[in-house]
């Protein structure tokens, strides 16, 4: 195996995205030279600027440091992935219009750089993945003459966590053979002890389960909520009933919207794996997709909203977030467009011309509805209704 001149320890693929940045920069924190590779150029010039492209706190400070001293940098240029002792691949994992699983994505990913790869590197896997398409880049590597260790090694951040859980949360380590095992256990040591080794099939499964698991227990809660208002009870006494004091029920969450690039997609991933036998999993996206529509049909009985101006109040797919994609706030904002008189939209962190001040929504709304929960509308000043599903205000979550 030769090494490069100019080798360094990791590159991330994908190295200038919500998942490959922070790791990225927990691997430089630790010592590590780190090359992000990313087809994005505004991107990469960002943060070679010292600018993260997106909100993801305790991150900024180290990758200034970590710039500084020469063990981080950002570049479009596909032969950075050949300089590196280990390929980190981080790439959305999307499904088509129809909740089908792309296979493809990681495969295409790591076929636009193949011809830089060179034996004896560690390829690790980061993204989400079908189940299978470990097997497949194996095969596709072998195919193409090279002579690699292959891990799969999912994340698990919660986003604007990253640079806590990256260190705190056990990281899960699969691989075919012992060799890729230790090695992709070693790089990930760099960050936590807790290592939880097994094979490759099993750990797809562990990431879409974890993630499935999470939107499941979403959609319990919503339709309890629905449950409790379609009765004229308020949710968020009752669940503090349930959970006060006792431990079996103390994962009951509030409701609200389950969105985000996540949580539905890996859902409609294990169903597809399943061969479209999942009837939990179809149920929360039913529950879960169809809350904007339930909301809205709340506020009709309540409310003449062809009179009325509603103000949406947040429009990222979780509180505390920049990042809006798949948000079901824009579900609800095309829901009341054809509903209301008028639809105003506010975020104090998502970038929109379209946006308007919360102050100037505040002014001209009749109504309100918290979309997003972010803490800056937890004391709203305002004599306005304000439809509250979260339990942000204190104020209760019957609608």
């Amino acid at each position: 195996m030769t090494h490069p001149s100019n080798a360094v320890d990791v590159c991330v693929v994908g190295g200038c995205g919500r998942v490959g940045l922070p790791l990225g920069i927990a691997l430089a924190a630790r010592g590590l030279s780190v090359v992000l590779y990313d087809i994005d150029a505004a991107a990469v010039d960002r943060v070679n600027a010292g600018n993260l492209p997106f909100a993801e706190g305790g991150a900024a400070q180290p990758m200034t440091e970590a710039l500084a001293a020469g063990r981080l940098r950002a570049t479009t240029d596909p032969t950075s992935v050949g300089l590196a002792d280990a390929l980190v691949v981080v790439v959305g994992t999307p499904v088509d219009e129809h909740l089908n699983p792309d296979l493809g994505a990681v495969p295409r990913a790591i076929e636009r750089c193949v011809e830089h790869l060179r034996d004896g590197q560690l390829i690790v896997l980061r993204s989400t993945v079908y189940p299978g398409v470990t097997a497949l880049t194996e095969k596709l590597l072998t195919s193409r003459g090279l002579t690699v260790d292959v891990a799969f090694c999912p994340e698990r951040i919660a986003e604007g966590k990253a640079m806590t859980e990256l260190f705190t949360l056990p990281q899960i380590v699969s691989a075919r053979t012992p060799q890729a095992m230790e090695r992709a256990e070693k790089l990930f040591r760099h960050l936590t002890d807790s290592i939880v080794p097994l094979q490759p099939e099993e750990a797809e499964l562990a990431k879409l389960y974890t993630n499935t698991w999470r939107y499941l227990k979403f959609a319990a809660a919503n339709q309890f909520w629905m449950m409790a208002n379609d009765f004229g009870l308020d949710f968020e006494r009752i669940r503090h009933a349930v959970t006060f004091d006792y431990p079996r029920a103390a994962d009951l969450p509030m409701p609200g919207f389950a969105a985000g690039p996540c949580l539905l997609k890996d859902t409609m991933q294990l169903a597809a794996f399943n061969r479209n036998n999942f009837v939990l999993g179809h149920s929360a996206m039913l529950i879960n997709e169809g809350l904007p529509l339930y909301l809205v049909s709340r506020l009709e009985d309540r409310f003449d909203l062809a009179e009325l101006s509603v103000g949406i109040l947040g429009m990222a797919f979780k509180g505390g977030s920049d990042d809006s994609r798949d948000s079901l706030a824009y579900k609800l904002r095309k829901i009341l467009t054809l509903k209301a008189r008028e639809t105003l939209c506010t975020d104090p962190y998502v970038a929109d011309d379209r946006f308007l001040p919360l102050d100037d929504v505040l002014k001209r709304a009749d109504l309100l509805v918290i979309a997003a929960p972010h803490a800056d509308y937890a004391e709203l000043d305002t004599e306005k209704p304000v439809i509250d599903m979260w339990g942000l205000t204190g104020q209760g979550v019957l609608v």
